[in-house]
């Protein structure tokens, strides 16, 4: 009997492992039969581009950036094969982003605030992801992979711009050593400068967060530029000459 309950045991943890394995490489297939076309979810990056630097600092801007940064990550992994375009937690996470965007104007705390834009910012984190996912189960260099690297690129830029609303937001003093807060617009600037590593130097980060946080943003965006985009470029090139 014991050596029969054994077997029976060994049995379950078999079938739980194929069956693990049959669930992962349905997952694989579905990922490679993907579109991985990123323009949609380039054009959106655009479009979140766009509002943040002519909508305002109205609380409701902050209500539009959420759902926007939620329909972005449900296209992205969407193109990446991650999910369906019908599944359940895309359709709850947009639902989710909705009724907090629309409790959001109803309420003054600047906390609130600042906590919205760190969502913004997770969902930013996980586009990357998807995107990061889908690109390398491609295994090929094509135009799709190059417009996901870019796309990643800005994405990181617009990330850094929640992170240092956050700090604007949440600290005790000015974020810019010029003794201004800043606009989101004029921090959506600042980031994309740093991200470039541009270097003007008409606006700087007062406190040492925000100078960890330019360090880091500035490191990122040179070491991309010259490592994953150049690198994928450059086998693009090779492919389309042979």
């Amino acid at each position: 009997m014991a050596r029969a309950g054994e077997r029976r045991a060994q049995g379950k943890v078999t079938a739980a492992i194929f069956a693990g394995r049959r669930r992962r490489f349905r997952s694989r297939i579905a990922r490679l039969h993907a579109a991985h076309s990123y323009r949609t979810v380039l054009l959106l990056i655009a479009a979140t581009f766009v509002f943040a630097s002519l909508a305002g600092d109205a609380t409701w801007t902050a209500s539009v950036l959420l759902v926007l940064e939620a329909v972005t990550l449900s296209a992205a992994m969407w193109t990446s094969g991650l999910a369906r375009a019908d599944s359940k937690v895309l359709i709850a996470l947009v639902a989710a982003a909705t009724i907090t965007a629309v409790a959001l104007p109803f309420s003054s705390s600047h906390r609130l605030l600042a906590a919205t834009g760190l969502a913004s910012g997770v969902l930013v984190v996980a586009t990357i992801v998807a995107i990061a996912i889908g690109v390398l189960d491609q295994e090929e260099v094509n135009a799709q992979s190059i417009t996901g690297a870019i796309s990643i690129y800005l994405l990181f830029g617009i990330l850094f711009l929640f992170l240092y609303s956050a700090v604007a937001l949440l600290g005790s003093g000015d974020f810019f050593a010029q003794g201004t807060d800043g606009t989101r617009a004029l921090r959506l600037y600042f980031s994309f400068v740093t991200l470039a590593t541009l270097g003007y130097g008409d606006y700087t980060p007062a406190g040492e967060l925000g100078h960890t946080l330019a360090v880091l943003e500035a490191l990122f965006g040179q070491l991309y530029l010259v490592t994953v985009l150049t690198l994928l470029v450059s086998q693009l090139r090779g492919k389309n000459a042979d």
